[in-house]
């Protein structure tokens, strides 16, 4: 199968969540606004979110993926299932110590990292700790779904652990009708909120389960015991836990920030909705299949394989998150309005989240490349700089949020967010060339300029026709005419910029898909 079918494999099962997850906002937009209660429901929810990409995707991915290829490569199916048997015990373990703990500080979170803006406010403060103590147990049920995920990808198996959390929001939609439907209040509606997610998290880890189980692995627990195999685990799996969470750690550094102001972290969240269906499905498509494909052409001794693996990555993301980069930039009022715009969402919160979100679409390539960049280092068991780069763009973030708050809101936030992003992107970027393991090629430079040039026709063709469409984008208008209209700008959108970029040679299909077959038969190992 070649990276680019793979890259559809988990980038449309991702796009089907992002989907889910568009009408959860919608309907949370609708239900809650940018009120307190999404506030609360939002802070508390973020932490458990945080905790679960620190312990569970960016370990895993990172860490636990080339050790069970390595394991599958030396001593066959069994000896992999023996390694995961013994990670899955002490993992579990740990977590179940970790809930106890975070459950017991859970005052304490709130008011120091969580949402230090709630003090003083005891009816937020003391429902946010509650919401955040029923939500908290999701971190578990993630952390070992993230591992028979990483399980699943190795084995080449993407779907089941793509789809998994498309069930997150099918729960949490069903939670926001039920709320809908019998008139709820804000403070009943993110309960029923909270609970689905706990119940989601249990949901998740049965589908996964039952994918490891059909890929013919039946993983049974063992009591836990620091094995060597675990002993390297957990030596790659600190650092890639701080550096996989890099985007969670800036959001959860912006939403402390972002706690004094009513509205805003509900504002960040909603914007945040957005730019994550790119991120979501070009980045973690590339994320989950380029590592272990890295790691197993590595592995191999085929390093020219593995360059050029890396660089059509890399083609791949520029192809795709350029023209959505200037979409929204160019189109941010436009989505938000026709998205969000109804019920307890005013114009005033349109207004807001559209800044966010056009701020946010400056950075997106810098976060989707960061994707690309990270599976270098990882498939070569070096944890330690990214979380070294990771480090760097946090403090960034951190003095820049600080500095621009208090002068543009909400838009300082996201300004912070995209500037670090990029900064991780350029020395990750830097380092790997340094280090021989990225090739510069010209060719790569040439297309991705005329692809920069097809992305600027396009936002300028946006620009046109957003302003002579602009009456029926309007909330006056009927919805169906809102959505006709914003998916007739997305299409044209997309037929300008494909058609401009093939033309002029920033891309060509066959080209793409030459070098994004797989053909280890080809490679020969090298020095």
């Amino acid at each position: 199968m070649s990276l680019v079918k793979k890259f559809m494999t988990v980038g449309g099962a991702t796009l089907g969540s992002r989907v889910f997850g568009f009408a959860r906002e919608t309907l949370m937009a609708a239900a809650l606004g940018t009120g307190p209660m999404a506030d609360v429901f939002y802070a508390a929810f973020r932490f458990p979110n945080l905790f679960r990409r620190l312990f569970a995707e960016g370990a895993f991915n990172a860490a636990f993926v080339p050790l069970f290829a390595k394991e599958i490569e030396a001593n066959g199916v069994d000896g992999a299932k023996r390694f995961s048997e013994e990670v899955f015990g002490v993992l579990f373990s740990v977590l179940m110590l970790i809930t106890i703990v975070m459950e017991l500080a859970m005052p304490f979170l709130v008011s120091w990292i969580i949402a230090p803006g709630f003090v003083g406010d005891d009816a937020k403060f003391s429902l946010t700790v509650r919401l955040a103590a029923v939500m908290f147990p999701y971190l578990m049920c993630m952390s070992l779904t993230a591992m028979l995920s990483g399980m699943l990808n190795s084995l080449h198996h993407f779907f089941a652990a793509a789809i998994a959390p498309v069930f997150l929001n099918v729960m949490m939609i069903g939670a926001l009708f039920w709320a809908l439907y019998t008139g709820s209040d804000p403070e009943a509606t993110a309960w029923y909120l909270s609970w689905s997610v706990l119940g989601a998290g249990i949901l998740q880890l049965a589908v996964v389960y039952a994918g490891v189980r059909h890929a013919g692995m039946n993983i049974a627990f063992k009591f836990p015991r620091v094995t060597p195999n675990v002993k390297r685990l957990l030596v790659l799996a600190i650092p890639a836990a701080v550096t996989g969470g890099i985007t969670q750690i800036n959001q959860i550094i912006g939403q402390a920030i972002a706690s004094g102001k009513e509205g805003a972290i509900a504002a960040l969240q909603y914007a945040d909705r957005i730019y994550q269906l790119p991120l979501g499905v070009v980045g973690v498509a590339v994320g989950v299949v380029l590592l272990p494909e890295l790691a197993r052409a590595l592995k191999a001794g085929f390093m020219k394989e593995a360059a050029n693996t890396q660089n059509r990555s890399i083609e791949f993301v520029l192809f795709l998150t350029l023209p959505a980069a200037a979409a929204l930039w160019v189109l941010s009022d436009e989505i938000i309005r026709v998205l969000y715009e109804r019920g307890a969402f005013s114009e005033q919160n349109t207004a807001v989240v559209a800044g966010i979100l056009a701020i946010y679409g400056l950075g997106l390539p810098g976060f989707v490349l960061i994707k690309a960049l990270q599976p270098g280092f990882y498939a070569r068991e070096d944890t330690r700089t990214p979380m070294r780069f990771t480090g760097i763009s946090v403090v960034i973030n951190t003095a820049l949020a600080v500095s621009l708050f208090p002068l543009i809101a909400e838009r300082g936030i996201a300004v912070a967010e995209a500037a670090a992003g990029w900064t991780n992107t350029l020395l990750l970027g830097a380092t790997l060339y340094r280090r021989g393991h990225l090739e510069w090629e010209w060719p790569l430079v040439g297309r991705t300029l005329r692809l920069l040039a097809a992305a600027a026709l396009m936002a300028v063709v946006l620009v046109y026709l957003s302003d002579l469409w602009s009456g029926w984008l309007t909330p006056q208008s009927p919805l169906l005419t809102q959505v006709t209209a914003l998916a007739g700008l997305i299409a044209v959108a997309m037929a300008v910029y494909f058609g401009v970029a093939f033309a002029i040679g920033g891309a060509n299909l066959g080209m793409l898909r030459r070098n994004l077959k797989r053909k280890p038969s080809a490679a020969t190992p090298e020095a």
